[in-house]
């Protein structure tokens, strides 16, 4: 392992916090978390409530930063004029000024990929050019396997946005727990929904796990457009 820091790309969703505590039971030295908030919808990026990704960072202890897009000129890094790569860039040019920041540099990432090329083949390439390990253990493995595993290491997972057909109102704000990947294996076969949401079907929230202090709390109402919806969050605070 390098000695280098490591740094988590951390939404607050389901992969990303399982890519973060599977790398803190290693005993990775997490020194980091970083969020992006992107501005509308992204190929690359977990878009809804990226805000609170600060919430779960007090509670599991780890400084965060936050990306947002305008903030960083990024000419030393490649554009390829591709979607995906350019909001890649203040990301890149993020992590680059925290590597001279960190004491040790970055020596590493997590991220939380799972079957997506897209996302992974970027952030590969990343990786490669800051000289870092990337630690990516969600990738190709089974998704329901990882959602047990989620489940069974004490995960509390919201689910706070829908946007597929078979997915209504009544999952906004729903807890996965076993019932429910049951209904999306079901949904899987009969839509092709992907029971992690990794095609955008859904979004979730983390709001407690085994990594973390103090559970997050959230006051809500959803908002509904008869295909699609998402939590319109009033209130965040850790109990």
């Amino acid at each position: 392992m390098s000695d280098g820091a490591w740094v988590s790309l951390f939404s607050g969703g389901k992969d990303s916090s399982w890519a973060l505590y599977r790398a803190l039971e290693r005993g990775y030295p997490v020194e980091r978390l970083v969020t992006v908030h992107p501005d509308g919808d992204s190929y690359m990026y977990h878009v809804p409530a990226t805000r609170l990704a600060a919430l779960a960072a007090e509670s599991i202890g780890i400084p965060l930063m936050e990306v947002e897009p305008e903030d960083f000129e990024a000419d030393d890094v490649p554009d390829s004029g591709v979607q995906g790569d350019e909001e890649l860039e203040p990301l890149e040019a993020a992590l680059r000024q925290l590597d001279g920041e960190l004491d040790r540099g970055i020596g590493g990432l997590t991220a939380g990929a799972v079957e997506s090329e897209y996302q992974t083949t970027r952030i590969e390439a990343m990786a490669e050019r800051l000289e870092a390990e990337l630690f990516a253990p969600l990738w190709q493995q089974d998704p329901r396997d990882l959602a047990d595993a989620m489940l069974d290491a004490g995960f509390e997972i919201r689910i706070i946005q829908v946007a597929a057909y078979g997915l209504d109102e009544s999952w906004l704000g729903r807890t996965l727990d076993a019932d429910a990947l049951d209904e999306l294996e079901a949904l899987n076969e009969e839509y092709g929904v992907h029971i992690l949401g990794e095609g955008g079907e859904f979004e979730t929230l983390v709001t407690d796990g085994p990594h973390m202090s103090r559970r997050i709390e959230l006051e809500y109402e959803t908002t509904w457009d008869g295909t699609r919806g998402s939590l319109e969050i009033h209130d965040a605070f850790l109990a």
